[in-house]
């Protein structure tokens, strides 16, 4: 399988969490995950289907016994997904981080929505921000547990 992507996520396990643009509240969930997603111009949907179905397989939520053992579906868990570029800082060179890794905004944006369609489609409800758009993102980390997952990683550990 050829697989070049380099998508990047921040999965914060949730009690609840909001977005909000231009003062009104787009989208809210209660338990579930906030994810910050990012795209590189190597990403592609194969890309986007790896990272939702380990995703999907995540298992974060604690079971009767305490134990980190019960996967989004397992809880009945929601998602927020916030497009997030800054998840290609490069601060190797001064103080001023580089975005130039970050996918260009019309490639990033069709596959934001793929993801969030993509995400629905294996039977959770999603809330979204908007691509671009200034956001304010609350939320109550439910933990607190936060999730880095790189598609480089899958690649390396034969995900893929």
């Amino acid at each position: 399988m050829d697989y070049n992507g380099r998508m990047k996520t921040v999965i914060q396990r949730v009690s609840e969490a909001s977005v909000t643009i231009d003062g009104k509240v787009h989208g809210v969930i209660e338990k579930g995950y906030m994810i910050l997603v990012g795209f590189c111009d190597s990403d592609d949907e194969n890309t986007v289907r790896v990272m939702g179905d380990k995703i999907a397989r995540l298992r974060i939520f604690e079971d009767e016994n305490g134990k980190m053992n019960l996967n989004l579906s397992q809880v009945n868990g929601a998602i927020l997904s916030i497009s997030q570029f800054t998840l290609y800082a490069d601060t190797a060179k001064g103080n001023r981080p580089s975005f130039t890794g970050a996918g260009k905004p019309e490639h990033a944006s069709k596959l934001y929505d793929y993801f969030n369609s993509y995400m629905r489609s294996l039977g959770f409800r999603v809330e979204e921000g908007i691509f671009g758009a200034d956001m304010k993102v609350r939320l109550l980390n439910d933990g607190p547990v936060t999730i880095l997952l790189d598609s480089k990683d899958m690649k390396k550990a034969n995900h893929v």
